[in-house]
């Protein structure tokens, strides 16, 4: 009786199982076993060759024909014949050879174009090209209000005197020799098949042998483009722009990049900002404090009255709804808050001074509760 388990038990399908399914068991067991992810792990590249070898047998009907009527003894000559030259001899693989190749791209990185496009045999040759950055400067206002400005970027563009093929006017690109077009050179090394890019043509599957005297061959060249960018208002410090297929120009007919603009705003004169909300200090004197005032305090729609209410203190907060930022997106905005800098006289007339001095003698009384008790409670400590 042989030792050996059952193939569908080794893929973890039901003895009814279709192609696609054993392929998909197949390719999980495979990429969760295979030996270039577990180097040096001898019960890991024992379980990939068990379930490559279950696989190759389920994936042949005329072989699984023979192992569902005889089972493990087809292998050995028993039941007509037996498999002959199939798998044990390193044969064709069939079916598998696709999933071999798209495993071993996987493992190594293998990358997906836009689109989708995988690397590989009957893959797409299109090469999309590279994103770019970029910054801008703007004010305080324009990133507060939103604005359209101009840009220059410097970007890879679709050569024009080749129309982007690289090869020169009145030629064009020729099918690589050495991987007949596909892109890749494939080798079979063991129970697997090795996919890797053609050297010659660099993965393209085609070659230029009379270059475009503009571009070199490239089929890109670089341009100094300016772009119109609309400004969001609302954005902040930092934040990034998209703009779509804007960066360097794919290849052999591959998508452009994208372009990101990083925003910078410049300071503000009187202006901060938190989030959507605008912070500005407003200085008043000591007599507007004591007796409230009404003045005018610049906001970003321009200059507006407010009203201080007699006793204002230094570094109070006021606040003007809805004259911060205009949120993202446009839903609403974010608040002015004023905060109240009370000013100390610096230069007094003889005429000053003397009212000073007589308010000073007056505040001896309850004019200042707030002075009279942390003096009073002073008193108390030390006593």
């Amino acid at each position: 009786m042989s030792d050996k388990r059952d193939y569908y038990e080794v893929l973890g399908v039901a003895r009814g199982a279709t192609k696609d399914e054993i392929k998909k068991a197949y390719r999980k067991l495979a990429m969760q076993h295979h030996p270039d992810k577990n180097p040096g792990n001898a019960e890991s590249e024992a379980k990939f060759k068990e379930a490559s070898h279950a696989a190759d047998i389920l994936m042949d009907d005329q072989k699984r024909q023979m192992y569902d009527r005889v089972g493990h003894a087809a292998e050995q000559g028993g039941g007509g014949g037996g498999f002959g030259g199939g798998f044990q001899g390193g044969g064709d693989f069939g079916d598998l050879g696709d999933i071999f190749g798209d495993i071993f791209g996987d493992i190594l990185g293998g990358q997906r174009g836009r689109g989708g496009a995988r690397g590989g045999r009957g893959r797409s040759r299109a090469t999309a090209g590279g994103d770019l950055q970029t910054e801008m400067f703007v004010t305080f206002e324009e990133a507060a209000f939103g604005v359209e400005k101009e840009l220059q970027i410097n970007r890879s563009c679709q050569c024009e005197t080749c129309s982007g093929t690289g090869a020169k006017k009145g030629s064009g690109p020729t099918t690589c020799e050495t991987c007949k077009g596909h892109g890749e050179i494939r080798r079979q090394q063991g129970f697997f098949t090795i996919a890797q890019p053609c050297p010659r043509c660099h993965g393209s599957g085609q070659m230029i042998k009379d270059p475009c005297e503009t571009c070199s061959g490239r089929g890109r060249s670089k341009k100094r483009e300016k772009l119109s960018v609309k400004v969001p208002a609302g954005i902040d410090e930092g934040q990034r722009l998209k703009l779509s297929g804007q960066g360097d120009a794919g290849t052999n007919g591959g998508p452009s990049g994208d372009l990101y603009v990083l925003i910078h705003i410049q300071e503000h004169e009187f202006f901060k900002r938190d989030e959507y909300d605008v912070l500005c200090e407003v200085p008043i004197s000591f007599s507007q404090a004591a007796l409230g005032c009404e003045i005018e305090v610049p906001t970003l729609g321009g200059r507006v009255s407010m009203k201080i209410p007699d006793g204002t203190q230094a570094g109070q907060k006021m606040k003007l709804r809805n004259k911060g930022v205009t949120k993202l997106g446009g839903y609403g905005f974010g608040d002015q808050i004023i905060t109240i800098h009370v000013e100390t006289p610096t230069k007094l007339s003889k005429e000053q001074r003397e009212i000073f001095q007589r308010l000073s003698e007056m505040e001896q009384n309850s004019s200042n509760p707030m002075t009279k008790g942390f003096f009073n409670r002073v008193k108390e400590l030390f006593q």
